[in-house]
């Protein structure tokens, strides 16, 4: 974890989801034990139960969370509406370690009619995730 915002570089470009959860700090160690995650910034609030801001660093992408603050106008709706997704080489491995972490297995992997392996859980935190490893049309 670092404290400084040395990475900068990172967001020069791209779409970085930025997800607003109920507890980010247990969000971010989460992300860390299921997925890999780095985290790379945390910055904390007046409510020390409660994070501004945490950049993770994950599969090669940025990720940003913090908490909810419904006293500012930003009240936790969890959202059905979208899906993170990971492209995995192995997807065994990833998926094993998300669900030993906590994650709910929503759509078991299998061989999909595009070619690609693929599968999706639930975080802890609500959260869509879909793993997809690469296959060949067969």
């Amino acid at each position: 974890m670092a404290n400084e915002a040395s990475s900068a570089g990172l967001l020069n470009s791209g779409v970085i989801p930025h997800l607003n959860v109920v507890g980010a700090a247990a969000a971010s160690e989460f992300y860390q034990r299921a997925f890999g995650a780095r985290e790379l910034l945390r910055v904390p609030s007046d409510d020390p139960n409660r994070l501004s801001h945490v950049r993770l660093q994950l599969n090669g992408g940025t990720l940003m969370l913090c908490d909810c603050f419904p006293e500012r106008g930003f009240e936790h709706q969890p959202s059905h509406s979208f899906t993170m997704m990971l492209i995995v080489a192995d997807i065994d491995a990833w998926w094993k370690r998300a669900v030993e972490a906590g994650a709910e297995v929503v759509v078991p992997i299998e061989r999909m009619f595009w070619g690609d392996r693929f599968g999706q859980l639930r975080d802890p935190f609500e959260v869509l995730w879909a793993m997809d490893e690469p296959g060949d049309m067969a």
